[in-house]
């Protein structure tokens, strides 16, 4: 089985580059710029074509959550024309797409895990952008995959994670935001996730489950409950820790509002796939184990 991957930076990509190496029957191609711009439609079907994929994971996208609100045309360019450029691709090929998007595409007011058929209402120019997206995906391509997950953390790239270590390397004190719940979530799990699904579909060729899943960790908490959970095993290793104090949302200003409950049930997928994420002590254990061992 051969995955093209949109992106080689991110924390999925990189994550499922990783994963497919440990897999015989499994090759990762991951397609980045200068071959594959998002920001350039012109680039992306060739880009892709010239890869040969059995299946097509988009990953990559425009995640600068607060620059979105000052550059709003090339987040919708990258996040909306570029996936759907993607999905196109893959139809074209006669193969299906799994796209990545965000619990950003909610409100956050709602009481409890969002589920699929939940109403969306996006409160930033990301969240809009990705909805955007979500929506030219399953326009281009009806064997689509639109996997929704949130507070993505792991041994690459820029996350949550690797600032609280960073931080706690000169702080004693770290001030965190209590009143955002999610679910925090280990892109190493989201990419097992994703090979266990492309696995299923490209065995099953009657598969008829297409459309949107949310795929998340398991185990909500709030940002400063999980800053405490990576400086507790982080210290319990003998890495940096630090106090957490927990500050209100409105403590912290940014340009860009973030929904106060991200939390998303990941049932679906489980009743339709098998598959369940970690607990959190566990993905994160993993997580930390790894950062503090560079």
């Amino acid at each position: 089985m051969r995955l093209a991957v949109t992106g080689r930076e991110g924390q999925v990509a990189a994550s499922l580059l990783e994963a497919g190496r440990g897999c015989e029957d499994v090759e990762i191609v991951a397609i980045g710029r200068p071959q594959l711009d998002l920001a350039r439609p012109g680039t992306v079907i060739d880009a892709i074509a010239a890869a040969k994929p059995d299946i097509v994971v988009s990953a990559a996208a425009y995640t600068a959550v607060d620059q979105a609100e000052d550059e709003p045309e090339l987040a919708f360019a990258v996040n909306a024309a570029g996936a759907g450029e993607v999905a196109q691709a893959a139809a074209r090929l006669g193969v299906p797409v799994i796209h990545l998007s965000t619990d950003y595409v909610f409100d956050g007011t709602k009481d409890g895990p969002y589920l699929e058929t939940d109403a969306t209402a996006p409160i930033g120019v990301y969240g809009a952008s990705k909805l955007a997206g979500e929506q030219a995906v399953a326009s281009a391509n009806p064997r689509h995959l639109i996997l929704r997950t949130a507070w993505l953390y792991s041994p690459f790239g820029k996350n949550f994670a690797k600032t609280m270590l960073r931080l706690a390397g000169d702080r004693d004190e770290i001030p965190v935001v209590a009143d955002q719940w999610g679910n925090p979530t280990s892109a190493l799990d989201i990419a097992d996730a994703i090979l266990h699904a492309a696995a299923r579909l490209h065995r099953n060729e009657d598969f008829a489950a297409w459309g949107i899943y949310h795929l998340a960790g398991t185990g909500e908490t709030n940002w400063s409950g999980f800053a405490r959970h990576i400086l507790d095993i982080s210290g319990g290793l003998g890495g940096p820790s630090a106090r957490v104090r927990d500050i209100a949302a409105t403590d912290y200003p940014t340009k860009a509002r973030r929904p106060a409950n991200s939390r998303l049930s990941s049932a679906k997928f489980a009743s339709v796939f098998g598959w369940s994420a970690p607990v959190l002590q566990k993905s994160a254990r993993e997580v930390v184990h790894r950062l503090l061992s560079r």
